[in-house]
């Protein structure tokens, strides 16, 4: 199921395999997870990359920023991303 936030972006955790993207922003409310998630260079504008997603959805694993970081369903929740749209 797709969740869109204000009709246009979606949450990392709803990106499928070999998906691409950039970070937009994080939910309100989740200052603790967003604090470690920009330390760890999730920074809004980041280009990303969905490499592995576990069979019940967590962890997902992305690779940003040259390398691969595993995040659990809570965090990839409050990452908003927007699609990169294929090059015609």
């Amino acid at each position: 199921m797709n969740t869109l936030v204000d009709g246009s972006e979606l949450v990392l955790r709803d990106m499928a395999v070999g998906e691409s993207g950039r970070i937009t922003g994080f939910r309100a409310g989740a200052s603790a997870y967003r604090r470690k998630l920009l330390a760890l260079g999730l920074t809004k504008g980041a280009a990303f990359r969905v490499t592995r997603v576990a069979p019940l959805g967590d962890p997902v694993e992305i690779t940003v920023r040259g390398f691969s970081l595993s995040l659990r369903r809570d965090e990839a929740e409050i990452v908003l991303v927007a699609r990169d749209t294929p090059e015609a």
